[in-house]
């Protein structure tokens, strides 16, 4: 999956506006929609902090739904734990 088709379903999913998204994550409107229209690529870490915004782990959405290093114990808290949700996107194992 593109981070395009990702970031948008993410937040299709999660129910808020590209403008909301922009607010969360600290970016502006305008680059939400260059990110999610594919004409622009974020680096992973704007990335991570837009699904960090989405109560997301990039990491886990790169791995399939597995933490990296094979199912080893990840040293970020799962995202419910900081009030964030989990969420499985189309194509990642649930």
């Amino acid at each position: 999956m593109s981070p395009a088709t990702v970031l948008r379903t993410a937040r299709e999913r999660a129910g808020i506006s590209k403008r909301e998204l922009a607010r969360r994550a600290r970016t502006s409107p305008a680059a939400i929609v260059a990110y999610e229209s594919g004409r622009r690529d974020p680096s992973f870490g704007t990335l991570d902090r837009l699904l960090r915004a989405l109560g997301l782990r990039a990491d886990l959405v790169a791995h399939g739904g597995t933490p990296p290093g094979g199912g080893a114990r990840s040293r970020r808290p799962p995202p419910e734990a900081a009030g964030g949700t989990t969420a499985v996107l189309p194509g990642l194992p649930a």
